[in-house]
């Protein structure tokens, strides 16, 4: 039996992290647009490994988000029907 060689892997590109692209230390859940960046069009945070923010950075996001959300700033989730 001959061992076949796996093919080779995708070089890592890291994404670019937009909090600091944009110049923003903290988070704040006023700033709309910005937040507006990493929700989905049907309204759910979207994921680390989306976005490129580190964890605490997702953290502040996510807080922000649902504090926009009570606030009526942002929509909640949608339901999907089927």
């Amino acid at each position: 039996m001959s061992a076949v060689p796996k093919p080779a892997a995708k070089p890592f590109k890291r994404k670019r992290n937009p909090l600091l692209a944009a110049g923003v230390s903290e988070v704040d859940w006023k700033d709309v647009e910005l937040l507006r960046k990493f929700i989905s069009d049907r309204g759910k945070i979207r994921a680390r490994r989306v976005t490129g923010l580190t964890p605490r950075q997702q953290k502040q996001v996510s807080v922000a988000i649902k504090n926009a959300r009570e606030m009526a700033l942002l929509p909640y989730p949608a339901r999907v029907r089927n």
